[in-house]
């Protein structure tokens, strides 16, 4: 071969194109060339601003949390203290904080338990366009507004609401009037109670966990089940010990949702329930009206904690892995 080109006295052709003329033809060949260099632009605006605006942010707020407020002036002392922290440990703060992990819990177990049958379902059994009802049906009231749907189960809830008329129409009253008298989660509607806070709270986060269960779900392969069947488990056994630890991660990463978004609303609270505060409440509260913008950052900085240690047992129980 080398001696036909040494005959021809020509050379072989080259692959290499030739660079292109003009500023983007130039900008083409460079990022062409050093393909790292445009990962570097494309990944530095949005880094930029979550480095700046959410991590500075947070640090913003941990940084006042540690400040203190004078109660003669009401200005902010700009002074290293714990005094705020130790402010969440009086009667009516600490109240706040039990009352809202207390709801946030509950709202996530009781997710778990309605959304793992409509997940299985739709896991096991829909197939072509039913499985497109399934996520229109679950899809359907995150497209709808959020403030729209919190005030139509306030009508709803409300003592001349529809829930009302139907309870009266069964001749069951007697049974609402019983559960509203209940202390403490009771009131004189289910719009003004601790019931109709957990009701919408369900309502509202309820796809986020239905979504993550149902991949799980998805995951786990039939014949597994059948073969607990075949070496004659009851179907309570093979829930126990089959489905529901195959599911879990799951159920865990919807939990991450349900009890993380309940642990900081403060809107939902705000229109439905009683004037007993809640985390996001009291954040709204020491920050608009009372002016304690130390106490509303350490308020803040306590759901962040709790999140951080749930998000820590979450990954050791593999929830990122149905994310």
């Amino acid at each position: 071969m080398m001696a036909a080109v040494a005959s021809t006295g020509m050379m072989p052709a080259t692959s290499i194109l030739p660079g292109r003329g003009g500023l983007f033809g130039r900008l083409s060949d460079l990022f062409w060339r050093r393909p790292k260099l445009l990962l570097f632009l494309m990944l530095t605006p949005p880094l930029a601003w979550l480095g700046i605006i959410y991590v500075g942010s947070l640090l913003t707020l941990l940084l006042q949390s540690f400040f203190s407020i004078d109660d003669f002036s009401g200005l902010v002392n700009y002074q290293f203290t714990l005094s705020t922290y130790a402010q969440l440990l009086n009667s009516s703060n600490f109240d706040i904080i039990i009352r809202t992990i207390v709801m946030a819990a509950l709202v996530t177990v009781a997710s778990a338990f309605v959304a793992f049958p409509i997940a299985y379902y739709a896991a096991r059994y829909a197939r072509g366009k039913w499985k497109a009802l399934f996520y229109l049906g679950v899809m359907l009231p995150l497209w709808s507004s959020y403030l729209v749907k919190v005030y139509a189960w306030k009508l709803i809830l409300a003592k001349e609401g529809i829930l009302t008329w139907l309870f009266a129409k069964i001749s069951l009253s007697w049974l609402l009037d019983a559960v509203l008298s209940l202390p403490v989660i009771g009131g004189n509607s289910l719009s003004v109670s601790y019931i109709g806070t957990f009701l919408v709270f369900v309502y509202v986060w309820l796809p986020y966990m239905i979504l993550p269960t149902q991949a799980a779900l998805e995951r786990v392969p039939a014949n597994l089940i059948e073969a607990s069947s075949d070496l004659g488990a009851t179907p309570g056994q093979t829930f126990r010990t089959v489905l529901l630890p195959l599911a879990l991660p799951g159920i865990v990463a919807g939990s991450i949702f349900t009890f993380s978004l309940t642990l900081g609303d403060y809107i939902i609270p705000q229109i439905i329930g009683s004037s007993r505060l809640f985390i996001g409440q009291a954040v709204y509260a020491q920050q608009g009206t009372a002016g304690n913008v130390p106490l509303a950052a350490a308020f803040s900085v306590l759901p962040i904690v709790i999140m951080a240690v749930y998000l820590w047992i979450a990954k050791r129980q593999g929830a990122f892995d149905a994310l």
